[in-house]
């Protein structure tokens, strides 16, 4: 999205500011599917929370955790300076139809990982993986024969793979785990609960945190100090951290990988995030929270209101 801005907006501080709401945008637009971010996804592997309730229970929230902010930052004198005029320069960039069927082939390969999950009951990963075989097969054979294409394959793409990335998460996943096995995270819930006896406001915290820390250590942290007899599958707690996660980290720059690369493609400073969005994004932040346990309580008092309808009780 970054690249993208590149090419539609010249350099100024209005390009910035779109920047930083793509990063709002792209963490908030994570937090509400299973396979939107790392964190989610590890919920939904675990068992904490499933396809359905997490769309239904964290889309709305989501949705205001971007709206507000964005409705503000509108507000503002900056971004209601308009940016220079930029002439149309991706209209010489026509995706060819080979492309669109790859992209619409990968998008769906993706979007088919929770309803393989569903229907196999196997792991996401071979859901992944069934999907990365289609691509390979069709684009091997859409550009059989053709040497000068060799690097719109499958197995050019895994070349340029994040290694480093993929460690980096391995180690943190490995070293929780430890603490884990050393009843040091069962300490600290037994903390937590004596002290925040609150599920809101332990997630709350956890998404705060997350802005500092990387939240795929405090999510897996999260999941070895409580487990499901705790709180059981889809429980408000599981969701809130699905959400104060996912979206906690827009409040900094550093708090997200979309926030960090933001920063190194844009040569964003610290500082300048912290003055002109973090307020912002800590505005959607907390209205998210406050939609989700509005909802909730919506959701939660129904029953007691329709239980003497016949048709929905079966008399």
């Amino acid at each position: 999205m970054v690249s993208l801005l590149r090419k539609l907006v010249p350099q100024s501080e209005y390009r910035k500011l779109l920047g930083a709401v793509v990063v709002i945008a792209a963490n908030a637009g994570g937090a509400w599917t299973p396979i939107g971010d790392v964190t989610t996804t590890m919920l939904w592997i675990h068992g904490q929370i499933s396809t359905l309730p997490t769309i239904q229970g964290l889309f709305i929230p989501s949705a205001i955790s971007l709206a507000v902010p964005l409705a503000l930052m509108s507000l503002s004198s900056e971004v209601n300076e308009k940016g220079q005029d930029s002439s149309d320069v991706l209209a010489s960039e026509k995706m060819a139809p080979r492309g669109k069927l790859v992209f619409g082939v990968g998008l769906g390969a993706l979007v088919f990982v929770p309803v393989f999950k569903a229907l196999t009951g196997l792991p996401p990963y071979m859901g992944i993986l069934l999907g990365l075989g289609v691509l390979w097969v069709l684009t091997d054979a859409i550009h059989y024969g053709e040497s000068e294409r060799q690097k719109l394959k499958v197995p050019q793409a895994l070349s340029r793979i994040d290694t480093q990335g993929a460690l980096f998460f391995l180690g943190i996943l490995l070293s929780v785990s430890s603490l884990e096995a050393a009843g040091i995270l069962r300490e600290i819930a037994n903390y937590l609960d004596a002290n925040i006896p609150n599920v809101e406001l332990i997630a709350s915290a956890i998404g705060v945190v997350s802005a500092i820390i990387d939240n795929v250590p405090l999510v897996a942290a999260t999941m070895g100090m409580y487990d499901l007899t705790s709180f059981p599958q889809d429980s408000e707690f599981w969701q809130l951290v699905a959400f104060c996660a996912g979206t906690g980290g827009s409040m900094l720059i550093i708090g997200s990988a979309a926030g960090v690369a933001f920063m190194g493609m844009e040569k964003i400073d610290f500082f300048w995030y912290f003055r002109k969005v973090s307020g912002f994004a800590f505005a959607g932040y907390a209205a998210g929270i406050a939609a989700y346990l509005a909802i909730q309580s919506v959701h939660f008092s129904i029953p007691t209101t329709v239980a003497q309808i016949p048709f929905l009780t079966g008399s």
